[in-house]
């Protein structure tokens, strides 16, 4: 399903909030970034935010639904839930969902993420 820009826009505008936010277009939707990290999916003017073993169970307990970005593979979803109408209305509450998702996002290291290089060991860099 198309994505409008009118529904992109209102989102942004609801999620301004969070500080630098901002929208790159994809496979006919949109992936939300904050701060260089890839916190949510806009796809059909629907807002889906992304979750992790610690924040599924906000969204499943409502019984939201998970991204399925294959309409004729409904079996394959992502870890984004979406965000019910009435959270996505009140800018302030929205804000909270999407820091919570920012976190995830976080944690996992998302791509785009600044990631910190391992050092070698000793035995490794000299090749034994």
């Amino acid at each position: 399903m198309a994505l409008s820009g009118e529904y992109l826009d209102y989102v942004l505008e609801q999620l301004a909030a969070l500080g630098s936010v901002r929208a790159r277009r994809m496979f006919g939707g949109a992936g939300l970034y904050c701060d260089d990290l890839f916190f949510g999916i806009v796809s059909g003017d629907t807002l889906y935010l992304r979750a992790d073993d610690l924040t599924r169970a906000h969204y499943t307990s409502r019984a939201l639904e998970p991204f399925r970005p294959y309409p004729e593979r409904p079996e394959v979803s992502m870890n984004y839930f979406a965000v019910p109408a009435e959270i996505l209305e009140d800018a302030s509450e929205l804000t909270q969902w999407g820091r919570q998702s920012v976190a995830v996002a976080a944690r996992a290291g998302a791509p785009g993420a600044p990631r910190t290089r391992r050092k070698r060991s000793r035995a490794r860099r000299r090749g034994s």
